[in-house]
């Protein structure tokens, strides 16, 4: 193991760097009068080239990216669009990204045919309308009242409103609702059967409808066993 000699000074550089004018030029390989290092005007000694590249110095260069004064070597190339024979950024169709031309605004969609032989039949159903109500066999239930859920089913059968886009052409289930709603709540009955068919009979009546179905439920039933659910389902067609 080499052990350094105390006698000889401490160099930050290390060992073999240059220590003098003479080992500069050495270094560099670089004579000029005027430089006490031997590198003409470059204080490294380097001439053109600060870092010494065995390449030749960075400056302007020649060859297949660019030539004269360019020092980033890009020459002569298209620098913006239409500059090329060809630009990328020039596309047809929808805002430049292809597709061919834009849709005529101004094309209006197909119209049905009111004379085809196509029929359409149209259902309104309505779910979940929930109702606190007095109805029950017990005295309790209709004193104390519980929470009804009803879901209604309007078979319409061919409406106008398929072709016209009117809601008076249809039924509107804002009305069902509230029709129901009525129903259920400004009397008392003991069985959900009743109360399903009185629903359903107003229905027929007020809308016109070519069926209707109508089902109750208790979420909370008064009986002391554990179920889910409680419910009752009544259909109904014009002259029944």
């Amino acid at each position: 193991m080499a052990v350094d000699d105390p006698r000889e000074p401490f160099d930050p550089r290390g060992p073999g760097a240059p220590r003098g004018p003479d080992d500069a030029r050495e270094a560099h390989g670089r004579h000029g009068p005027d430089d006490p290092f031997g590198a003409g005007d470059d204080p490294l000694g380097a001439g053109e080239d600060p870092l010494g590249s065995p390449f030749g110095p960075l400056g302007p260069r020649d060859g297949p990216h660019g030539s004269g004064d360019d020092p980033r070597g890009w020459g002569d190339r298209p620098s913006g669009p239409g500059d090329g024979p060809e630009n990328p950024r020039e596309f047809e169709g929808f805002g430049g990204l292809g597709g061919g031309e834009d849709p005529d605004p101004d094309v209006e969609e197909p119209e049905l045919d009111e004379d085809s032989d196509t029929q359409t039949v149209v259902t309104v159903e309505i779910n979940g309308l929930s109702l606190y109500t007095h109805h029950g066999t017990t005295a309790a239930e209709r004193e104390i009242g519980q929470r009804l859920v009803l879901d209604l089913r309007l078979d319409m059968g061919e409406t106008d409103a398929t072709v016209t886009d009117q809601l008076e052409d249809t039924v509107d289930y804002a009305e069902v609702c509230q029709l129901v709603a009525l129903i259920a709540q400004q009397r008392s009955y003991r069985t959900l059967e009743r109360l399903c068919s009185a629903i359903a009979d107003r229905l027929l009546s007020d809308f016109a409808i070519e069926g209707v179905s109508v089902k109750a439920s208790k979420p909370e039933p008064p009986i002391p066993l554990p179920v889910e659910e409680v419910t009752v389902e009544v259909w109904r067609e014009p002259g029944e």
